[in-house]
């Protein structure tokens, strides 16, 4: 699915998604990634079902509010320890699934919120 960005904005727009990628302004990103307003960063999750607290660590210092983790092509909920650390440091964590996450992720962004999509594919 193809999305158009409403106006030229100076932020990262997730301008398109599949099962397996993700276009952020137009560049493909085939692995798992972490998309903030100003840049894109490579995340080493590579699949939900390997998920390790240390995997959060990295989103905890992005000066973020919240975290928008898309879970592939189905919502799954992580255990709750893996994210204790973003809760303990006041940022809010949503789960969904990745085509939910990068619709919401540019809802958000274009609102100028501080949010970060950790985005997986498998």
């Amino acid at each position: 699915m193809k999305l158009h960005a409403a106006g030229p904005s100076p932020a990262n727009t997730i301008t398109g998604y599949g099962e397996d990628h993700v276009l952020v302004n137009g560049r493909r990103h085939d692995s798992s990634v972490v998309v903030l307003s100003d840049r894109v960063l490579p995340w080493e999750a590579k699949s939900f079902s390997t998920l390790r607290e240390e995997d959060f660590s990295l989103l905890k210092n992005l000066g973020v509010e919240i975290v928008l983790l898309g879970t592939g092509p189905r919502q799954r909920f992580p255990h709750p320890r893996l994210t204790a650390q973003l809760a303990a440091a006041g940022i809010g964590v949503e789960v969904m699934d990745l085509k939910a996450a990068c619709r919401t992720y540019n809802i958000l962004v274009a609102e100028e919120r501080k949010v970060a999509a950790a985005l997986l594919f498998a």
